[in-house]
């Protein structure tokens, strides 16, 4: 059996793991610029690379770095992560960092994706090691200026050196993920979850199910308006509160009547079917299918995803919701 979840705080993790060791970030978007900006406020020599000509180029530009392309920053650096989307990563290894990789040196992600589907295939000779934020990169820079730090996952892939696990720690430390804590995972299983979470629920699940429920009151005669109130707006209200206090703890503080209509109803809109469809997709993504897929797409040129993409811009629900947010000043507009 199981002695429980392994996890790492500030005492199982040392920065001077790093000392005199550059690291190397390949794509300053939105994790890429926080990870580089908490290395570089942690006193760690921190390289970054990006496209020039790009919004991310110039960002980076204004945030004070001297911006490197990938081989000159790989070539450059001791340990390399790789933070530009899944469907660019195998191409910029391929091209840009794998020849220039030496003895010794560490790949890094934040995601397993490229490793676990064995689009990148790093020599035996490197550490291969992953530290996943749990969350945006606003909300990694946001905790570490805040002194809290983001719960991460860490995972080691190859242990060349035998110091991976330490490398790894000391990057959490990095982006002070060690004050929230760490926790042990493995490049499958963080895969494999974080596909499954956007799919059936975070993004996928939502997304269908807020549209299901203002197409059904929309057909039954409805207003527009008060159905994206009350399937879609007030859903940041709820999931707020699942946030800071647990679904327990949501329901504690809704009133009694939307606590009973959870308790009774729910059940009927995720039934026994939907349960199974959701052990469908998850052995999709266990045996290649949904990766496969993907990598397909990307080679072709999204068809696919451009064609659902235009099918589910023009659902009505979409101009609705951007004429009530218009009213809404104090929404995040960018």
């Amino acid at each position: 059996m199981s002695d429980g979840p392994v996890m790492y705080f500030d005492n199982d993790a040392d920065l001077s793991a790093l000392a005199g060791k550059k690291i190397a970030i390949i794509g300053y978007g939105i994790q890429g610029e926080a990870q580089a900006l908490c290395l570089r406020d942690s006193g760690l020599e921190v390289i970054v690379s990006e496209l020039p000509g790009t919004a991310n180029y110039e960002k980076a530009v204004k945030d004070g770095w001297e911006v490197k392309d990938a081989a000159a920053a790989a070539k450059a650096a001791d340990l390399i992560q790789i933070l530009t989307e899944d469907h660019a990563q195998a191409r910029v290894y391929k091209s840009f960092i794998e020849p220039n990789l030496v003895e010794g040196n560490a790949l890094i992600f934040s995601h397993g994706f490229n490793i676990h589907y064995g689009q990148i295939v790093p020599p035996q000779n490197v550490d291969v090691f992953m530290i996943a934020p749990k969350g945006p990169g606003a909300l990694v820079r946001q905790c570490y200026i805040a002194d809290t730090g983001v719960p991460s996952l860490v995972a080691i892939y190859q242990d060349y050196t035998g110091n991976a696990l330490k490398l790894a720690l000391a990057y959490g430390k990095g982006l002070k993920a060690s004050k929230a804590g760490i926790l042990q995972t493995t490049f499958a299983e963080e895969t494999e979850t974080d596909l499954f979470g956007e799919q059936a629920v975070l993004c996928g699940g939502v997304s269908e199910l807020i549209i299901a429920g203002f197409d059904t009151l929309v057909e039954a005669g409805y207003q527009p308006e008060i159905a994206y109130y009350e399937v879609c707006h007030e859903l940041g209200l709820i999931l707020d509160l699942i946030h800071n206090f647990g679904i327990d703890g949501m329901r504690r503080r809704v009133s009694d009547t939307a606590e009973y209509g959870d308790l009774s109803r729910g059940r009927r809109i995720i039934t026994e079917d939907t349960r199974d469809e959701m052990a469908v997709m998850l052995r999709e993504i266990q045996d290649g299918s949904f990766a496969k897929e993907w990598i397909l797409e990307n080679m072709t040129g999204r068809p696919c995803f451009n064609a659902l993409l235009r099918e589910g811009d023009s659902h009505p629900i979409m101009e609705v919701g951007r004429r009530l947010r218009a009213m809404m000043p104090w929404l995040k507009k960018a």
